[in-house]
């Protein structure tokens, strides 16, 4: 994604940058639904190996564009039955954690869908929708709204970047 910076007038305002934008720009939390299918049901009905119907939920997801990858609550994870892949390091504000990372699901979100790993956290912190769901989808941020809006630069279509 790329941002487009207009000249900054907090020069003269006795404010250090991080505190003109703090007191110049809405802060708020950006929350979005989003619909997770077990990518590995889906495969397997498409083949003709099962008639079971794909293991589906709708939950709510923080947009954090500081988090790298999609990741879902254990109870989450449990609902659509998926199996762990792997672990990662995870660096997060309490230092270096190591995660359990699952097989992919199928993201929904506003009529863009796209296929991602999960990795897990703790019940007791929200589901988080990081910048490469966010990038592939090609949404963005407005920080004056708080709303995820479709990538100002394609309009409203979805499009890859690929240089």
């Amino acid at each position: 994604m790329r941002c487009s910076v207009e000249p900054l007038n907090h020069l003269n305002s006795g404010l250090a940058p991080s505190a003109w934008i703090a007191h110049n720009l809405p802060v708020g939390k950006v929350v979005v639904t989003i619909k997770l299918t077990n990518q590995g049901d889906l495969v397997a009905v498409r083949r003709k190996l099962s008639r079971a119907k794909p293991r589906t939920v709708e939950a709510e997801a923080l947009v954090d564009t500081g988090a790298t990858r999609l990741y879902l609550q254990s109870s989450l994870i449990k609902a659509l039955g998926l199996h762990k892949e792997s672990e990662v390091q995870s660096k997060t504000t309490n230092g270096v954690r190591r995660r359990a990372v699952f097989e992919p699901v199928r993201l929904g979100l506003r009529g863009r869908n796209g296929v991602f790993q999960v990795v897990e956290i703790d019940d007791d912190v929200p589901n988080l929708l990081g910048q490469i769901p966010l990038e592939y989808l090609d949404f963005v941020v407005d920080p004056r709204s708080r709303k995820l809006i479709p990538n100002p630069e394609h309009g409203d279509k979805e499009m890859s970047e690929e240089y």
